[in-house]
């Protein structure tokens, strides 16, 4: 009688332990993945994680699926403002890998769920959030440059800042187009990378003439703010550093 009741307890604590086997064999690690300008590089953020970045951010959402016993299973993903809850999401995504680009500034949460069924077994997997906080705009432009080639300071750069929108035209004193650029078209500076580069100062492929140019600069930041800038460009390839303005070869 003692050695089937033994029996009995043994058999009830393998079902127990092979109950919490299949629990937590069925689970996900997801991550969230992008790149960052200010990281200068590609970054991934796990459940847990905050991670602060600039818009327009593209994030690539992986599911990282554990499933060694083959349930079938549903993805989902939500991604809710940091002001709302997960319960009033953005965006709900069913893949298991999926993108999205976010374009406002603030704090938003990412999130998986994962459905295993198998038969009559159902397996419910729900990872902690994943924080992204999209930084508030700045957009600041320069008086002037120097494309001389002698590496300072050789393009019109502008300082940038989670700039959603962007469309640049430079005019000669005569209002003659001499070039544009928008945010498709233009890239960031290796050396700075909130630093966007709007202009060489070639027209056509040669350099324009020394002097004074104007600019006229609209941005949307993530943030709404609206910028509208119209201001005079200095275009000096005299200019080299060390030397007194307009001198030098």
């Amino acid at each position: 009688m003692k050695g089937k009741r033994i029996y009995l307890l043994v058999l009830i604590f393998m079902q127990i332990a092979l109950f919490f086997t299949k629990a937590t064999a069925q689970e996900a690690e997801p991550i969230v993945k992008f790149y960052s300008i200010d990281e200068v590089g590609d970054v991934e953020v796990t459940p847990g994680e905050s991670q602060t970045a600039q818009a327009p951010l593209d994030i690539t959402m992986v599911s990282n699926i554990n499933n060694p016993d083959n349930y079938n299973y549903i993805c989902e993903w939500r991604i809710w403002s940091a002001n709302e809850n997960e319960f009033s999401p953005i965006v709900n995504r069913f893949e298991e890998e999926t993108t999205y680009t976010l374009t406002k500034s603030g704090g938003y949460y990412v999130k998986l769920y994962v459905t295993f069924t198998q038969d009559s077994d159902t397996i419910e997997y729900e990872s902690e959030p994943i924080s992204i906080v999209i930084s508030e705009s700045k957009l600041v432009c320069p008086d002037g440059f120097s494309p001389n080639g002698d590496g300072i300071n050789d393009y019109f750069r502008i300082t940038a800042q989670s700039i959603v929108k962007l469309r640049a035209t430079f005019v000669n004193r005569w209002g003659q187009k001499v070039h544009s650029a928008t945010l498709e078209n233009t890239e960031h500076a290796k050396d700075e990378p909130n630093k966007l580069i709007l202009w060489d100062g070639r027209k056509n492929g040669e350099y324009v003439k020394d002097g004074v140019y104007f600019l006229n600069l609209y941005g949307l930041g993530s943030d709404g703010l609206e910028y509208k800038i119209k201001k005079a460009v200095n275009v000096l390839k005299g200019f080299r550093e060390g030397s007194e303005a307009g001198g030098g070869s």
